[in-house]
């Protein structure tokens, strides 16, 4: 109980930003064990920020690859300052807003979303060695049966275009929960514009994470 009280803390000051650490020591704080725990408990709520969690492995690894994820996030934001770029434990949350993405119940991509997308497209294939979680969303407009065929579309045409941009169908995880994952409540229509969204999570994969053991990961 007390060790999963400690996880538990642990993990809240990370997705709290504690002022007194920064991205890199963010990541390092968490090990291979707890960051596993960790990721179990924010899952329920948030399944992005759950695998960055539970992803974590920790230690000088983890410094490492956290790291280099300061670098990828960085550039991230600077291609596309629209979007919200978080670095979470070792790994980046994007998130996007649907309506930036698409128009209202369509799952055809804007023409500025593929921009976007493209410029986004450019930072993942520069940095090859990630697994890119793609999940889509929604608001409780409509049933749900609608809602969560509308968020397989959307998830599966974002990863489809970063794909039809070099970025390899291999590295992709894509799910989908329509309107079962709000992040605010459905009470209002801002809020629900903020939960019609298209989530990414990057994570290692098991080769950067071989590097960063070894220590040579750049």
């Amino acid at each position: 109980m007390k060790k999963t009280l400690y996880i538990a803390v642990i993990a809240g000051i990370i997705l709290s930003g504690c002022k007194s650490m920064n991205n890199t020591q963010k990541g390092t704080a968490i090990g291979a064990a707890a960051g596993a725990t960790a990721g179990a408990l924010i899952a329920g709520k948030n399944t992005v920020l759950g695998a960055l969690i539970g992803a974590a492995v920790g230690g000088g690894a983890g410094y490492l690859i956290g790291n280099h994820m300061d670098k990828q996030a960085k550039e991230i934001k600077q291609a596309v300052p629209d979007a919200q770029v978080e670095r979470v434990g070792e790994g980046i949350n994007l998130t996007f807003n649907s309506g930036l993405l698409f128009k209202i119940n369509s799952t055809l991509l804007s023409d500025s979303a593929r921009e976007s997308l493209e410029k986004v497209a450019q930072v993942f294939v520069k940095y090859p060695e990630t697994i890119i979680l793609v999940e889509g969303h929604t608001d409780n407009t409509g049933t749900p049966e609608y809602n969560m065929e509308l968020s397989r579309k959307r998830a599966v045409a974002v990863s489809d275009f970063l794909e039809s941009k070099g970025v390899a169908h291999s590295r992709f995880d894509i799910k989908w929960y329509g309107e079962t994952q709000p992040k605010y409540p459905n009470d209002t229509e801002a809020n629900r514009k903020l939960n019609r969204r298209v989530e990414v999570g990057v994570m290692a994969n098991d080769q950067m994470k071989q590097q960063a053991k070894d220590g040579k990961l750049n």
